[in-house]
């Protein structure tokens, strides 16, 4: 395993970061691995290998992946040398009081995930989306409630416009609140709007760019021939998410780019995916889930691969601007 730097922050991450979206309960997605038995072999062939970065979030099967998350880690590795992190935003229950981002909400979120997780204190809170409903200046005050009271180290955000990070960053420096160390936003071969502005931005202010779906749902896979194809796997069969995420006529010329340059080099096209993400310097980690293990091995390879000058161009130029995708 490689490591990095997470931001400006003197935390050391591995490159890869493990999600933990997909270990809770079959109930709130059907493709979900049940329970802490299917999760034990991908935990511990996350850690053998080296991973110590970990993102899971309380809304993944309603806090069920975050009792898993903790338990595992309790197991396999050393809370001292794991990353732990986790998010906030989307509904807990049916209660008006159970989303979103207001102070209520963020400190009674934080010590709901504690208990679930089994710790004292969150590595990374990360606000799993901006709230339009509720003023930032709130937000960042609860966040730095709860960073005074030892129970989060640092804090993140995931998903959103530019601007808003940049107000929040702003906000933080003129009443002495926590910054955002990271950004956790939808990048991959398939969605590049990211690099028109915020890309830029957080390298600017120092930020660790952490990218979700970097497979763009099995796309980037090759288990998803089309983006139509709805019955290629258990998981594109009931994610209705992706379809808002992946309608445009240039992704199959993407895929197919992908696949070349994947058979010249006799790799997996996951691997040539998750390798041009690595080989941006602004990437600090892409997220990578599994619900085989031969996920999680493949994931793996793309961390010793180095793409070339030409293949980086191959894989670049069928790409055409997108619409906004990934925000809500």
């Amino acid at each position: 395993m490689k490591y990095t730097t997470l931001g400006r922050t003197g935390v050391t991450v591995s490159r890869l970061c493990f999600g933990c979206m997909s270990y809770g309960s079959s109930t709130w997605r059907p493709w979900i691995l049940d329970g802490e038995e299917a999760a034990r072999p991908f935990f511990r062939a996350a850690v053998e290998a080296g991973i110590n970065f970990f993102d899971t979030a309380d809304g993944y099967s309603l806090g069920r992946s975050e009792e898993i998350t903790g338990k595992m880690l309790k197991e396999f590795a050393r809370r001292e040398e794991v990353v732990l992190a986790t998010k906030v935003f989307f509904p807990m229950g049916p209660g008006p009081n159970m989303m979103g981002l207001s102070r209520k909400h963020v400190v009674q979120g934080c010590e709901a995930s504690l208990k679930r997780l089994g710790l004292e204190t969150i590595d990374l809170y990360q606000i799993h989306r901006f709230d339009p409903a509720v003023p930032l200046e709130e937000t960042l005050a609860a966040l730095d409630l709860l960073v005074k009271q030892g129970k989060v180290r640092y804090v993140g955000a995931s998903s959103g416009p530019s601007w808003k990070l940049m107000k929040a960053l702003g906000l933080a420096d003129l009443h002495g609140f926590p910054r955002f160390v990271s950004m956790q936003n939808h990048y991959n071969l398939l969605y590049r709007e990211e690099e028109r502005e915020m890309l830029p931005l957080c390298v600017e202010e120092g930020v660790a760019v952490i990218p979700w779906s970097p497979l763009a749902r099995g796309l980037l896979a090759g288990s998803r021939p089309r983006p139509d194809d709805r019955m290629a796997t258990p998981r594109a069969a009931s994610d209705d998410y992706a379809w808002k995420l992946y309608d445009h006529p240039a992704d199959l010329d993407v895929m197919e780019a992908t696949r070349q340059v994947a058979a010249a080099r006799g790799a997996e096209m996951a691997v040539v995916a998750l390798a041009w993400l690595l080989s941006k310097p602004v990437v600090t980690a892409p997220i990578v889930g599994a619900t085989k293990l031969e996920h999680l091995a493949t994931a793996l390879r793309a961390v010793d691969v180095t793409l070339t000058d030409d293949e980086i161009r191959a894989l670049e130029a069928p790409y055409r601007p997108h619409g906004v995708r990934g925000w809500t």
